[in-house]
């Protein structure tokens, strides 16, 4: 299949998606398979330039998504992954603080011999040269088309979420000692969440939604033949099922998609083209990661033998 043609960016950027089935088209060749839910509102975030907010239980694939976009969009990913505490400095921009320190040593040694003017080296101290960007600044400032993943902003508290509010709606923020900085172009920005805090009103506004869920059975199956396609169709509709059956018991954490990806590469490994009990037990610490789980996963599962090889 040749490759579709992208449409120029009306706005003066980066050429992006053509339409919904190019947005399918691209998406699958990165191995993303989307749904009619996706695939519009990737569309719909590219064509008016507004985030995309995506939520859903861990392992469903929100962080894959923009992977795939970035490499459907043949642009940069920046990754911003969040976590409680964290700051501007590690988020936005800090400042070399060692060089910044030897900048000033020179300048009293110039001083000493008549030389610098202290307004100067403050005014050079706090230029481009001393600045340090991190993820959102560098995403801001891209010359090259760009997607910024901000990943489980969950995790960050409501103070971080002003800072994220001023890039999300106005394409820029404000630097105490450069002034305000804007972007050059319109990142495709993704944000994701575990739902382990209600996010604000305002920041969900600025954003379209999209909720993944752990896939149905087919479209796991699919997910399983697309990623590992040495596996053999039986038994990846065997161990979808098991895996659908799994997420169904009350489990600390049930197994993600990535998981069913690695249980399905383990069995490979092993030599197991089908999986009976015996087979479930053996390899269930793969595809869960908690000892009450494996405990209960185990006596929930009753498999018939597998079948003797000749």
């Amino acid at each position: 299949m040749s490759e579709p043609a992208t449409a120029p960016d009306p706005h003066g950027g980066v050429a992006g998606f053509e339409s919904v089935a190019d947005v399918r088209a691209r998406l699958e060749r990165a191995g993303y398979l989307v749904d009619p839910a996706i695939e519009t509102v990737v569309y719909l975030a590219d064509r008016l330039r507004k985030p995309i907010l995506v939520e859903g239980p861990a392992g469903v694939g929100k962080t894959e998504l923009a992977k795939a976009v970035a490499h459907a969009r043949g642009a940069e990913l920046v990754r911003l992954q969040c976590y409680e505490g964290l700051d501007e400095a590690k988020a936005l921009y800090e400042w070399n603080y060692k060089k910044q320190l030897l900048r000033i040593t020179h300048a009293r040694g110039g001083d000493a011999a008549g030389g610098e003017d202290w307004d100067e080296v403050e005014d050079d101290l706090f230029g481009e040269d001393y600045l340090m960007e991190r993820p959102l600044l560098r995403a801001l400032r891209n010359t090259r088309e760009t997607v910024l993943l901000v990943d489980e902003v969950d995790k960050v508290d409501f103070e971080f979420e002003a800072l994220l509010l001023e890039i999300l709606s106005d394409f820029q923020v404000t630097i105490p000692e450069l002034g305000t900085v804007s972007g050059q172009l319109h990142p495709f920005t993704v944000l994701t969440s575990n739902n382990t805090r209600e996010l604000s009103e305002a920041l969900k506004r600025r954003c379209l939604y999209l909720y993944l869920d752990y896939p149905t059975v087919e479209r796991e199956r699919q997910i399983v033949l697309s990623r590992v396609p040495e596996a053999p169709e039986q038994l990846a509709d065997q161990l979808v099922r098991i895996v659908r059956s799994l997420r169904q018991l009350e489990l600390k954490k049930p197994p993600s998609i990535s998981e069913t990806l690695d249980w399905t590469r383990t069995l490979l490994e092993l030599g197991f083209a089908s999986i009976d009990e015996d087979v479930a037990k053996r390899t269930m610490n793969v595809l869960l990661k908690y000892q009450q789980d494996v405990e209960k996963a185990t006596g929930h599962l009753r498999l018939p033998p597998r079948p003797e090889m000749n």
